[in-house]
């Protein structure tokens, strides 16, 4: 019973760390693809920074708040993955 009880955790953990880890590497690459985006726009149209710079600055945020969603998520595979024995 224990046994099976440590393979079900073990489990949880890698589902938290996979998650956790992908979606830092997607918030990463989507902020690599808009500032990459932004800067091609700015380059193109220098007058028009100000609405590039506060519409990528917007949606970058939008980015990172994903990131910080997915790892509350992983938390909560953890914590709730642990029982109250291992407490």
């Amino acid at each position: 019973m224990i046994g099976l009880l440590i393979l079900d955790m073990s489990n949880a953990l890698l589902g938290a760390a996979i998650g956790a880890g992908l979606s830092a590497v997607g918030a990463g690459i989507g902020i690599g693809i808009i500032g990459g985006n932004a800067l091609q726009a700015i380059a193109r149209q220098p007058e028009e920074f100000g609405k590039i710079f506060s519409t990528m600055f917007i949606i970058a945020s939008l980015c990172e708040v994903i990131a910080l969603v997915g790892s509350l998520v992983a938390l909560l595979i953890l914590f709730g993955a642990i029982p109250e024995a291992y407490l």
